[in-house]
């Protein structure tokens, strides 16, 4: 039909006017759904979560300063000038009882090649405050300093008078029975015993399950005890008790450390306390970082972090790391490009790879794929 002059348009009863400026209903349920989906999916992102973060902390020089301090100041006997670094490595670690993480943190930690992230409860002990873990961490460390300055001192032939008190016992080891927390350790199978090193030294001629005698100082008397060795985890022969030691040092050692916790750090400072007490450069101007407990006696131990601190190391100039060697599962793969790290068990064995690093002979040292 072809259109008149004067002729209507055709009517239909389903058409209906469009009505300017008004969104169509269900235009605006999906909308309105869709907003609602933005708003759930921001709270959710930034409600806290129960996970921590560990980052690459701060690196410290131990032979340097801090504000203008030198992190390692001797007092009361000869120090030397010393170059080069033997930097201590640290753990950011975002989270905790009162600093909760939220999602998108999280996801941010899993996409970083350099952080971990954690269950709370792995870094924190459940039901502690914040201001709890704080203070722990700070023990650690000044425990940690203390151990380590005696460990150097000894190692250089300086004897540290120490007394030896028993914090502690394990349950189900024999000694729980014949020795009370705060006894004082004198002797051991009738031979004095003067610090951690020698009561090793005398338990290590013995076997688990042998009987042997504690001379100990309680309530101010002196008495023996009988009680029987157990073996440790490691394979030692013990006595399953917990020894709280008190050092008298001869002359001062200081360590200017603020905000950083934790007992990682005693390898690295021991080798520095060495290295100020000694003539001659240890490290031969070479950049060489580090982590490790250290106990008094000179034994390196295990920390967390290690990767973390791998990459801090690295980003901070370090060519080359001292790494516990029950680390090392965690370290093999992980090895920033251009850093060494060096397997370390002992304190007597990290000095000696040092001063090979400085002479140049850093190849043949065992790392930890070895």
């Amino acid at each position: 039909m072809t259109d008149q002059p004067g002729a209507q348009p055709e009517h239909h009863d389903d058409w209906v006017p469009p009505r300017s400026g008004l969104i169509d209903p269900r235009t605006a349920v999906m909308l309105i759904a869709c907003l609602f989906a933005v708003v759930l999916s921001a709270v959710v992102v930034l409600l806290p979560v129960k996970y921590a973060i560990l980052k690459p902390g701060p690196v410290l020089n131990t032979l340097g300063k801090v504000d203008d301090k030198p992190l390692i100041s001797i007092s009361g006997h000869q120090t030397y000038e010393t170059s080069g670094t033997l930097d201590l490595t640290t753990v950011s670690v975002l989270g905790g009882p009162d600093r909760k993480v939220t999602l998108i943190q999280v996801i941010d930690g899993w996409l970083r090649r350099s952080s971990a992230v954690v269950p709370q409860e792995q870094v924190f002990t459940p039901g502690e405050t914040q201001e709890q873990s704080d203070a722990e961490n700070q023990a650690e460390m000044t425990s940690s300093q203390e151990s380590a300055t005696a460990a150097a001192l000894w190692a250089l032939g300086i004897d540290v008078p120490t007394t030896l008190t028993v914090a502690g016992t394990d349950p189900s080891a024999p000694a729980a029975d014949a020795l009370k927390k705060d006894d004082v350790i004198l002797g051991l199978n009738g031979k004095t015993v003067g610090d951690l090193a020698e009561l090793r030294t005398r338990l290590a001629v013995t076997n688990p399950g042998d009987d042997v005698t504690v001379k100990v100082r309680r309530d101010g008397r002196a008495r023996t005890v009988t009680t029987q060795t157990v073996q440790a985890e490691d394979g030692d022969t013990v006595l399953g008790i917990y020894i709280t030691p008190d050092f008298d040092f001869p002359f001062d050692v200081k360590i200017q450390i603020e905000d950083i916790g934790g007992p990682s750090a005693g390898t690295m400072f021991a080798l520095g306390i060495i290295d100020k007490l000694t003539p001659g450069d240890l490290t031969n101007g070479k950049d060489i970082a580090g982590t490790g407990t250290m106990d008094a006696d000179g034994t390196v131990g295990p920390i967390g972090g290690i990767r973390q601190k791998l990459v801090g190391a690295r980003e901070a100039g370090a060519e080359y790391f001292l790494a516990p060697a029950d680390n090392c599962n965690e370290v093999v793969g992980h090895v920033p490009d251009g850093l060494q790290v060096v397997k370390v068990k002992t304190l007597d064995q990290a000095r000696t790879d040092v001063e090979k690093i400085a002479a140049g002979n850093a190849s043949g040292l065992a790392g930890c794929g070895s």
